[in-house]
């Protein structure tokens, strides 16, 4: 099925739906470190609440204010903490390998079957604000053709984490420029068109153009990711704050996991400062898009789902960015409010990912999906608040990339236990209550080995159910054998390497030598 761009008036009605049906509202940023949020905080001891120092916080009343009349989801993470892979999964239901979206800059693939596409069948005004990042190398490619059920997407672009845009006679466009080719530049820029606020005044008018019907939309701020810049006011608002080190910077352990090896990155204070701005610029954009639907009588029979693509690490365990399963990289904000079908005030304790959105969105909203979906029905958990008697407290995430990747990882996580498989070294199991740091590898506890056999068990069935190339990559297959057997104790497994893996290491050479498990 070819998915093409549809003039913005141009939405015909395919199904004959009532005009009080509840519409949808996707509110995604970009790397969003989950700390930065205070409904987050609020759910976490002060030692991991401010891990930048006590004084070193945002105050964001209006993401607050969706979770303190909606669901909150305290072990959310995405399926691959990377841009593309994770955006996929969202808006799919599906796990990247099946997309096939395992990296940045693959295109997804024409036969996929969005969440916008089943509600423009049904007759939903439908479009798509921000970054979009799933149709290749394209930067930043205004309106991608393919347009996967989002009809108004004019000012979706592919991909680029602008500061600063206009519009043109010819369309948008990225408004700072050097030698004439769009720049990351963020000078002149303000409350008309820096990228946050320009963004958020498309979804402001969307909402306001489509106001007397059934509407999904969906809007992908490219911040808090990098350059860490952001206009004024909020680029000096919080200079004043001292931001001091995280303490797995400064004492990340005496071993590291082959996928979590220590970047030796600085945290500079100025830079966390200016992501602290650019939060709480996001923070002001949705209490401006909540009084929209507050004005047109939208609010009340729409669900807002606020999320992020993956997280980002600010520091933790000598990294900045994502890409691996620690916590700061891989969990990430998802808070849902729909007060027809969601008790305000609900927090949720159960791991779910990006795949589960879908599934869960559309039971709550009462329509049917396309059955192509990989996630889980999360329904039960938003309705009530607690699990249903067969749930399994469990959710599955991958690594970026493929199976010639040298830095394959499989992640099992639960909302206290997180195991992780790697093809470059020994597995990793944390207790996330007992050590929410992650800096005790406690697989080889014979107290957890029960649990690991469980999760093991659990995640090879995921990988086989679901076409994960990764559990046949020879150290992850030897090490989930192990787990699964009645072997004790653990003892390194080291299968014979794979021509790929010899001539990645002959590349590699001594410098990026992979290390021998402990």
């Amino acid at each position: 099925m070819k998915h093409v761009a549809a003039p913005f008036f141009s939405l015909f009605l395919l199904a004959n739906i009532p005009a009080d049906a509840p519409s949808l509202l996707v509110i995604q940023t970009d790397e969003h470190n989950f700390r930065t949020l205070g409904c987050y905080r609020d759910t976490l001891t002060p030692e991991q609440a401010f891990i930048w120092g006590k004084q070193a916080e945002v105050k964001t009343p209006n993401i607050d204010w969706l979770a303190k009349h909606g669901a909150l989801c305290t072990s959310f993470y995405a399926t691959t903490p990377v841009c593309s892979p994770s955006r996929a999964a969202l808006i799919s239901g599906r796990y990247p390998q099946n997309t096939p979206v395992v990296t940045n800059n693959i295109p997804l693939s024409d036969e996929v079957v969005t969440f916008a596409e089943l509600l423009r069948r049904q007759g939903y005004a439908t479009g798509y604000v921000g970054k979009w990042h799933l149709d290749g190398s394209g930067k930043p490619q205004w309106q991608p053709k393919r347009n996967f059920g989002f009809a108004d997407n004019r000012f979706m672009f592919n991909r680029g984490h602008w500061k600063k845009f206009e519009d043109t006679p010819d369309g948008p466009r990225v408004a700072a420029r050097k030698n004439g080719r769009p720049s990351y530049d963020v000078a002149g820029a303000d409350e008309e068109s820096f990228a946050t606020d320009w963004l958020s005044t498309k979804v402001i008018r969307f909402i306001e153009t489509n106001k007397a019907k059934p509407f999904c939309m969906m809007v992908a701020l490219p911040d808090p990711h990098g350059p860490n810049t952001v206009r004024a006011p909020y680029d000096t608002m919080f200079g004043h704050m001292k931001i001091t080190m995280p303490r797995t910077m400064v004492n990340p352990g005496e071993t590291q996991p082959f996928w979590g090896k220590i970047m030796a990155e600085k945290l500079q204070e100025q830079s966390m400062q200016r992501y602290f701005g650019m939060v709480k610029c996001i923070d002001d954009n949705v209490g401006r898009i909540l009084d929209t639907l507050r004005k047109q009588g939208r609010l009340e029979d729409t669900m807002v789902v606020f999320t992020s693509d993956h997280g980002d690490l600010c520091g933790e365990h000598c990294r900045h960015n994502k890409g691996n399963p620690y916590e700061a990289s891989a969990k990430i904000p998802f808070i849902m409010y729909y007060p027809p079908k969601v008790k305000a005030g609900t927090v949720i304790n159960e791991a779910l990912s990006c795949v589960d959105f879908l599934p869960t969105a559309f039971a709550l909203l009462g329509h049917k999906t396309a059955g192509l979906e990989q996630g889980r029905d999360a329904s039960a958990l938003f309705r009530t608040g607690k699990a249903p008697a067969d749930w399994k407290d469990l959710s599955f995430l991958r690594a970026t990339g493929n199976t010639n990747s040298p830095s394959a990882w499989l992640c099992a996580v639960s909302d206290r236990y997180k195991l992780v498989y790697s093809n470059g070294g020994m597995p990793w199991f944390y207790d996330l209550e007992e050590d929410p740091d992650e800096i005790v590898n406690a697989f080889s506890q014979l107290k957890h080995r029960a649990r690991i056999r469980e999760m093991s068990a659990a995640l090879m069935d995921y990988g086989t159910s679901c076409n994960e190339p990764f559990i046949a990559l020879p150290r992850i297959k030897a090490d989930m054998a192990w787990a699964l057997s009645a072997v004790e104790p653990y003892t390194a497994q080291n299968p014979p390497a794979t021509p790929a893996q010899t001539k990645g290491k002959a590349k590699r050479g001594k410098r990026n030598k992979t290390p021998t498990a402990p």
